[in-house]
């Protein structure tokens, strides 16, 4: 007999579905598994003999043949368990298979019928809903986390008895419903804030203006300056997520396995610091079997590399497409992914290898030929990419003592949101826009300067010899800071401060 139920596998962040076809036929006992299943797969013919057994159902003695399609796509992981034994006790007779079409169904089994939590489960509850599903049938652990999507029966089971009982007619599963938008509301809560930050204002200023427009930002500066807690405190004064990022920025967490099961929702910005000693595959993802990587796990927040010139030059040569693109794509011989990755980069470096370069208190030991090197570590291309250079000296004993309480983060973010809120409306068939994507039609027709401005940033690349992309940078945050100051057209002081956030062209010279 032939049986058929659904389940869904992931590329990407989203899910398709997979139907799990089971013939049991005439034979010497056998469990065979095709449809390009991985080694968690082809491994799980013992874990569902075992919680089948477990759970009180006769396993088939005869020859079992399993179907993932389509066959042609590579399945991994161990979500297709649950799906596989029930289809299996479907065609087996145990229970009907009509009732198992009308979910879909994701978990994994233990040895003793228990079903166990999955990655990937919000994106398999939007495919539910897309499929006109019923509901889906997930682990209790999955279940908050589905219940995001609206419109679909999440169907929370603990055990593989559980399930086939539901499926029988003979227990009620009260299905899992959750408001999404207040679960939204109350999660905004961020544990930093810039209040805490004593000094350091051009740095707090330079920061206001790169979340004003979505610009990357270079900081440089000797050790415990606060470029760290500088970098922890910027998601704080960037724009509330919307609904749709959120569910977006959601799923590549599910995906990667990362979502908090309590949590269930990714409602603040994210914030990713990853070690320096990080590889290119941790970086951008990749893998035999691709997974995201830290810079789509940043994505619609801040990725923040400390100690910049210690990362692998190859790592830090992989950010460039995606920096322009805002997605990165792994291609694989069966399969060819694509994972968004729009976030905000904040680096952060030492003048030189000792750290204390340009210190007025404390002598630098490098010599000038350690300290080109050292700089030299970060190719030009890469900064070109980076639109604000910053120095961040070290605080004063008189700013750490001040006992004046610092700007709050929900001030900053005020004058943020309303600078964000000029963006749009120049566009405003672009409601996510900023101006760090301008176009280059785009920054011809926003971005017009008078003959003053135009004097003043002729002056500034000859003198530093920029490219012509550090150029249009210049003109993207000119065009930032003209909006945080309310001006329709951009004026040379706008362009002046600019400017200034390119230090570390003239230090590179």
């Amino acid at each position: 007999m032939i049986v058929k139920v659904f389940s869904s596998a992931i590329i990407g962040v989203d899910a398709y579905p997979v139907a799990v076809e089971v013939d049991i036929s005439p034979g010497l006992p056998q469990f065979s598994t095709v449809g390009l299943p991985d080694v968690a797969v082809r491994e799980s013919k013992d874990r569902i003999k075992a919680a089948i057994k477990n759970s009180g159902y006769p396993f088939p003695k005869t020859h079992v043949t399993v179907n993932l399609a389509p066959a042609d796509i590579k399945k991994e992981g161990t979500g297709f368990d649950l799906p596989m034994a029930v289809a299996i006790l479907a065609a087996d007779g145990t229970l009907e298979p009509q009732p198992a079409q009308d979910y879909l169904l994701v978990g994994e089994l233990s040895l003793d019928g228990s079903v166990k939590g999955v990655p990937g489960v919000l994106s398999a509850a939007f495919q539910a809903r897309a499929s006109g599903k019923k509901g889906i049938i997930v682990p209790v652990e999955n279940a908050r986390e589905a219940a995001m999507v609206q419109d679909v029966g999440v169907m929370p089971v603990g055990n593989l008895a559980e399930v086939v009982e539901f499926l029988s007619g003979r227990r009620a599963i009260e299905p899992v419903v959750i408001d999404a938008a207040a679960v939204f509301r109350q999660s905004h809560q961020y544990p930093f804030d810039f209040k805490d930050i004593r000094g350091q204002e051009q740095a707090k200023r330079a920061l206001e203006v790169a979340a004003a427009g979505s610009h990357n930002v270079l900081m440089i500066g000797p050790p415990g300056a606060g470029k760290t807690m500088l970098a922890q405190r910027l998601p704080t004064i960037l724009p509330d997520l919307t609904f749709p990022e959120a569910v977006e920025t959601t799923k590549i967490y599910s995906v990667a396995g990362l979502l908090d099961r309590k949590q269930a929702f990714l409602a603040t910005r994210p914030f990713r610091a990853p070690h320096h000693s990080i590889s290119d595959a941790g970086m951008v993802g990749g893998g035999h079997v691709p997974h995201p990587g830290e810079i789509s796990l940043a994505h619609q927040g801040v990725l923040f590399l400390d100690e910049l010139p210690e990362f692998r030059k190859n790592a830090l040569e992989s950010l460039r497409q995606p920096l322009e693109d805002g997605t990165v794509t792994i291609s694989r011989s069966l399969m060819r992914t694509t994972y968004p990755a729009r976030f905000m980069l904040i680096a952060a470096m030492n003048p030189c290898i000792c750290g204390f370069y340009g210190d007025p208190r404390r002598a630098c030991r490098c010599s000038p030929q350690q300290i080109r090197q050292y700089q030299g570590r970060i190719s030009g291309p890469l900064l070109d990419r980076i639109d604000i250079h910053i120095d961040v000296p070290a605080v004063r004993y008189r700013e750490l003592a001040a006992r004046q309480t610092a700007e709050p983060s929900a001030a900053i973010k005020a004058r943020i949101e309303a600078a964000r809120r000029r963006q749009r409306e120049r566009l405003p068939d672009h409601p996510l826009f900023t101006n760090a994507r301008l176009t280059d039609p785009q920054l011809k027709a926003f971005c017009a300067l008078d003959t003053d401005s135009q004097r003043l940033l002729e002056m500034a690349v000859d003198r530093l010899g920029l490219s012509a992309r550090a150029y249009t940078r210049i003109l993207k945050v000119a065009r930032t800071i003209a909006d945080l100051e309310g001006e329709a057209d951009i004026r040379p002081p706008h362009v002046a401060e600019a400017i200034q956030y390119r230090t570390l062209d003239r230090a590179l010279i």
